[in-house]
């Protein structure tokens, strides 16, 4: 059974590494050089490329999960204990991680998708087309200048007069 399990997650990746090298019309090795030459000459390939990788590494967590599990669960009794719950949840969350991945590229894939199109697409382009550094917004307390005197409030005394 987890040889089966294994495989189907396994499927789950190369089938969308065929859908990425179908539509690219090239291996994923290819690919991925070619975008690592020039990450900004196709952006779609940047993404893809980028999230595969994410998508790779998630399932190679899971596996990893499945296999701590599946040892766990071998020298259990008929009860289970907390540290092999504690692998239970967390291959669930694995699982989770790896499916999201895997949502993000058939989206990235798909041009017909949800909000690649109309006004989302226009309002996503507008956003990618500037390349930010950091936050639009001030995230931190401005700092004060060294020679600013002291008032009653910053101090907490009351001003002599």
């Amino acid at each position: 059974m987890p040889e089966e399990i294994a495989e189907a997650a396994t499927d789950v990746v190369g089938v969308l590494t065929e859908q990425i090298e179908t539509r690219f019309g090239m291996d994923l090795d290819r690919l991925k050089a070619a975008v690592a030459a020039a990450p900004a000459a196709n952006r779609d390939a940047t993404d893809i490329v980028r999230w595969h990788g994410l998508l790779t590494e998630s399932q190679a967590a899971l596996d990893r999960a499945e296999d701590a599990l599946v040892a766990a669960l071998q020298t259990q009794p008929s009860e289970v204990d907390d540290p092999t719950m504690d692998l239970a949840h967390r291959v669930n969350a694995a699982v989770t991680t790896r499916d999201g991945r895997a949502l993000v590229v058939r989206w990235l894939l798909d041009p017909n998708a949800p909000g690649k199109q109309g006004l989302a697409a226009d309002r996503l382009a507008r956003l990618n087309r500037g390349t930010h550094k950091g936050p639009a917004v001030q995230t931190s307390a401005p700092r004060r200048p060294a020679t600013e005197p002291a008032t009653a409030s910053r101090t907490g005394r009351a001003v002599q007069r």
